[in-house]
């Protein structure tokens, strides 16, 4: 069998679900590109003056993944698919506690730029459209990951084709559905903000 990056990474990956913490420090080198460019997906999206860079999301996210047991990983999608999750509500609950700060949660005194800052907080979207992924995953998993991979992991329709292992045409045509039914999920959920 010809040793691919894939094959490489799958096997490694198989080793770590066996508890080789050799294997776990072999796997970034070889991804590590690939999160870097998802992460900075995600951080484009966000405010301009956004203190999270993408190398904390890949680090922190990649110390969220080494941190769990019991992950039986099966193949280079399955991590993309686990790592860009994590990074979203990565991304989520750093929306939240901003927010929280905004809203007078910690109570610190601030200066009035300290203020002008906090009032750049993440827009609310970020939020609502991480609870709506997670409102799709409960009835649909496979359009809430599509939506992950390609919201949040900046992935093109072939890759998360690839990645999950479906044809192009029904990743098209779940991605079109799961669009949809977000687009209506946060038309009504900002409304409520408003």
């Amino acid at each position: 069998m010809k040793v691919t990056p894939t094959s490489s990474l799958t096997q490694l990956l198989r080793k770590w679900s066996e508890g080789d913490e050799e294997a776990v420090a072999e796997i970034m080198p070889l991804v590590y590109d690939e999160l870097h460019r998802i992460a900075a997906s995600h951080l484009r999206r966000e405010r301009p003056d956004h203190t999270l860079q993408a190398t904390a999301l890949v680090n922190e996210a990649y110390l969220r993944l080494r941190g769990e047991h019991g992950i039986r990983w099966k193949n280079r999608g399955h991590f993309l698919r686990l790592t860009a999750h994590v990074m979203r509500r990565i991304l989520v609950e750093y929306a939240r506690e901003r927010n929280a700060v905004k809203r007078g949660g910690d109570q610190e005194r601030v200066t009035l730029t300290e203020a002008m800052e906090l009032a750049n907080a993440p827009p609310p979207h970020l939020i609502a459209v991480g609870d709506a992924i997670e409102a799709l995953a409960a009835f649909d998993a496979q359009k809430a990951s599509i939506v992950e991979l390609r919201y949040f992991g900046g992935l093109t329709l072939e890759e998360i084709a690839e990645t999950v292992g479906i044809s192009r045409p029904t990743v098209v045509r779940e991605w079109r559905r799961a669009r949809a039914w977000l687009y209506r999920e946060l038309k009504g959920a900002l409304r409520g903000e408003s």
